[in-house]
């Protein structure tokens, strides 16, 4: 069982912190038609020069981000105010979503195989945020501008917290 990636945005649509454990898997179908269609570096997305983990990593939460506003919408506009987003699944890879009362959203992708992480977001967000980030005097209230959550407690709580959710094997 395998954790992908996490992401906080916060209520401007800023993605203020992201962290990327494994790669999600890249399918057969997807490695064999870049191999039969010739695809270059450059359309495959690496461009010479460029960190192209940085700039993945910054395309990803855009559209982590989209995904999640569109379904949002979709999911009230079939099923009322009342009805809430929770995840979705593909062949890959599952995304767990939760939101705050103050619009902070903390997105996780996870492998197809685990069940609903919607207690251990809430416990990211109550036990490490709260506690790290907005109880921190020296931390921003908001994170204009690009400036993230850059705190080093706030990171080495989470990574030891995915740890012992999801030991290492």
């Amino acid at each position: 069982m395998t954790v992908f990636s996490f992401y906080i945005f916060d209520r401007h649509t800023e993605c203020i912190y992201s962290k990327r454990w494994a790669q999600r898997p890249v399918s057969q179908s997807v490695k064999s038609a870049q191999r039969q269609s010739g695809a270059s570096a450059i359309s495959n997305g690496d461009v010479p020069g460029v960190n192209p983990r940085a700039l993945s990593n910054e395309d990803d939460a855009k559209l982590i981000f989209g995904s999640i506003f569109s379904l949002r919408r979709m999911v009230r506009q079939l099923g009322g105010e009342d009805d809430s987003f929770l995840s979705y699944r593909t062949g890959e890879y599952k995304l767990h979503y939760f939101e705050t009362a103050t619009n902070l959203k903390f997105v996780m992708l996870t492998d197809i195989r685990i069940g609903s992480m919607r207690t251990v977001l809430y416990q990211i967000w109550a036990n490490l945020y709260v506690e790290y980030v907005v109880k921190n005097p020296i931390s921003p209230v908001e994170h204009t501008g690009g400036v993230g959550v850059a705190n080093e407690l706030f990171e080495g709580a989470l990574e030891s917290f995915i740890n012992t959710v999801f030991p290492p094997s």
